[in-house]
């Protein structure tokens, strides 16, 4: 019951409301103005997080993103040249990319297909663009699910799967990685789609779901606050440029 009472109190959004936050936050991360900006939006996902019950998942990744921050402020400061002009293309890149990793983390983790093919079918999508979306709902955490598994069949064999075992020992480690992931994505792939046509994906009636399927409160302001950071990211560039 306390596990129930848990979850209960967790934030549930709308699928429809989360695919909105994930616009809105691409389009912050493109007109952020500067890295203070970046770290920001990055800790309002990180808050976002942790409503959904993600403690670990937000906390590490603020923190992260945190050292990269400063690890880019670094690099401006102290080198010159070729080296500073490639090290900032990249890390400008990450940065752009990395709030929009981190929410969509996030959203792939806290949405059910069966909510997700509920709201499309509220707003009348496609089907050739919801079956995509909901067999990758799916694949993705079925994959992470297998790379724990590979991991712990490498520990066996004395392999690390970490960049220290990449580096001293490259050969094995690709070849304890790559093989038996490729396996498993395939195999994966080949279940999903399967699994997908026996439960009736394709079936064009009206989908139930034992959740109510509604816009609530909650999303409500969880769309105003990720707006109001592209308000900010849009007119505040004067002080946080």
């Amino acid at each position: 019951m306390i596990g129930g009472a848990l979850f209960r109190r967790r934030l549930w959004l709308d699928p429809r409301t989360k695919i909105l936050l994930l616009v809105l936050c691409i389009l912050s991360a493109m007109m952020a103005p500067s890295l203070f900006y970046e770290l920001g939006l990055v800790v309002l996902i990180g808050l976002l997080g942790i409503c959904f019950g993600k403690w670990r998942y937000a906390w590490k990744g603020v923190l992260f993103y945190a050292l990269i921050v400063l690890l880019t402020f670094w690099i401006m400061d102290t080198m010159t040249g070729t080296w500073r002009t490639m090290f900032i293309a990249f890390l400008g890149l990450f940065h752009k990319v990395y709030p929009c990793g981190m929410l969509s983390g996030i959203v792939i983790s806290t949405t059910k297909v069966s909510e997700f093919l509920s709201a499309m079918n509220r707003i009348h999508a496609p089907q050739k663009l919801v079956i995509p979306l909901a067999v990758m709902l799916r694949y993705i955490p079925t994959i992470q699910e297998d790379w724990r598994f590979i991991k712990d069949a490498m520990r066996m064999r004395d392999v690390s799967p970490s960049l220290k075992g990449l580096l001293t020992h490259p050969g094995i480690t690709v070849e304890c990685i790559y093989v038996p992931l490729m396996m498993a994505a395939s195999k994966a792939a080949d279940e999903l789609s399967i699994a997908s046509i026996t439960r009736g994906i394709e079936n064009p009636k009206p989908r139930t779901c034992l959740v109510q399927i509604h816009i609530g409160l909650m999303d409500i302001a969880a769309v105003f606050c990720f707006a109001g950071a592209l308000v900010v990211g849009l007119y505040g560039k004067g002080v946080l440029g």
